[in-house]
Parts: C-alpha cells; sequence; structure tokens
C-alpha cells in the first residue's frame, strides 16, 4: 500500500476496539495503550472520541466497549454475498439431516461463523452467527487450515499457541500437521470433542469457481450413541452435494 494512502488515525481506532477481549473486558487507557501500541495521552483521545461515538463506554476509570460495536459486525452479515448465498443451503441441511449447520471463514488464528441455520432440539449445538473460536477445535477450522498452500500452513503453525480445551484436544503441532494432511487427503473431517464435550463437528471445503476454497461448510451435533463413522456416512454426502451446488455460486 502506497504510504500516502495509509490513514494512521483508522488504524489505531480498530486497534483500540481490538484491543478488548474477554480477559480484558475493562481497561484503564494505560492498559488499552500497551494492548494497542500506543501511548497512554493517544490511547485515552481515542477513547474518549469513541465515547463520544457510541463504540466504547466509563465509569470514568476504566473503559468497556458499547453495544454499537456489534454494528460493525452486522454491517458484514449484511452486506456480504456469501452469507446470503449460503442461507437458504443451510436451511436445506438442516431439514435434511436435522441438525445444525454453518459457514465459517478463518480470520488470523480464529474461525468466524458468518452463516447458521439451527434446528429445535432441546439441547441446541454449535456456534452462534457472529462467534469465534481457535481454528484448530472446530472442524470447520480444521477443513480452511488444512486447504491453504504448505508454506502458509506452516507458518501458521508455527505462529499457532496450542490451546487445550478437553481431553481431546489435539495437544502438539506435530499432532495437528498430521490431522491437516489428512483432511487434505480425504477431502473432509470429521472431529469430535475437540472444543466443548459432548460434541461432534463434520465439515467440507466450500471451493469457488475457481477451485480455491473460500469458506467450509459444517454440522454440528450431540454424539449421543451415534458412532463417529456412522455420522459421517449420515451427513457427509449432504454436505459435499451442497458444496458442489454451491461452487459456481460464491
Amino acid at each position: 500500500m502506497d504510504d500516502k494512502d495509509w490513514i494512521a488515525g483508522a488504524a489505531k481506532a480498530l486497534a483500540i476496539i481490538e484491543a478488548f477481549d474477554e480477559e480484558h473486558a475493562r481497561m484503564t487507557p494505560t492498559a488499552v495503550a500497551g494492548r494497542a501500541g500506543l501511548s497512554r495521552t493517544a490511547a485515552r483521545r481515542y477513547l474518549l472520541t469513541l465515547r463520544e461515538l457510541g463504540y466504547v463506554d466509563t465509569d470514568g476509570k476504566l473503559f468497556w466497549l458499547a453495544p454499537r460495536v456489534l454494528r460493525l459486525g452486522q454491517s458484514y452479515l449484511d452486506s456480504a454475498r456469501l452469507p446470503r448465498t449460503v442461507q437458504p443451503f443451510l436451511q436445506r441441511i438442516t431439514a435434511t439431516l436435522q441438525e445444525t449447520a454453518l459457514v465459517a471463514i478463518l480470520d488470523e488464528h480464529d474461525v468466524v461463523y458468518v452463516a447458521r441455520n439451527g434446528v429445535n432440539r432441546a439441547m441446541a449445538v454449535g456456534f452462534v452467527l457472529g462467534s469465534r473460536a481457535p481454528a484448530p477445535l472446530s472442524s470447520a477450522g480444521l477443513v480452511l487450515l488444512a486447504f491453504q498452500a504448505p508454506e502458509s500452513i506452516e507458518q501458521w503453525l508455527a505462529s499457532y499457541p496450542i490451546k487445550v480445551f478437553t481431553p481431546h484436544t489435539y495437544a502438539t503441532i506435530e499432532r495437528l500437521r498430521e490431522v491437516l494432511g489428512e483432511i487434505r487427503r480425504n477431502g473432509y473431517v470429521v472431529t469430535d470433542q475437540q472444543l466443548e464435550l459432548g460434541v461432534r463437528g463434520v465439515a467440507v471445503p466450500l471451493r469457488d469457481r475457481h477451485g480455491t476454497v473460500v469458506a467450509a461448510i459444517s454440522v454440528s451435533m450431540p454424539i449421543g450413541e451415534e458412532s463417529a463413522n456412522a455420522a459421517l456416512h449420515r451427513v457427509l454426502p449432504t454436505l459435499l452435494e451442497t458444496a458442489s451446488l454451491l461452487r459456481n455460486l460464491v
């Protein structure tokens, strides 16, 4: 990008917003400055501006994100072509399989769910629309990682901090590398209890007309008494058919 086109203020304002997360929900200007790479004075000015715009709130000492921030994500969901295109197909998957269907994209170390269709059951499973998770902890994330260029996969693995949530989570880079290779060879993945006990996921890549993987389609379900192999044979044909139908549409 040409330096004359770069607007530093916009980058800094977004860095302020992205500084907040689950572990840093409420912060002083000093703490925000440290996480956003700014001076305390600059961080405070940006925070006060964002407060005036309605994106943060404060008690005079601590600052936190305000609900208006959700408009940023909603703007993507409302304007992006992918979520609108896949939604009817997710409804069809749910009607056929009676399972929660999702479409996700990769954002650095996370997978982000940009479309979802749930099933009416007493215990709903699966990620909510717009939620994020470490990519290796979901079937969709693993598919999206597996179909990157080999050098990109290695760079990603080198920068990923392993996070273990259950006894079944892939706990080493070596194991992750093996799993990604299997997914690339098979063209699909089935995962059990990587992030949450009792939950299974099955995912396939969603390609555009040029063959580039642009997203992943997955279903999420309670494990129950169904084996992983039985679940795979039950849902995989529907997922593959849907991915094929969408190929010339996304």
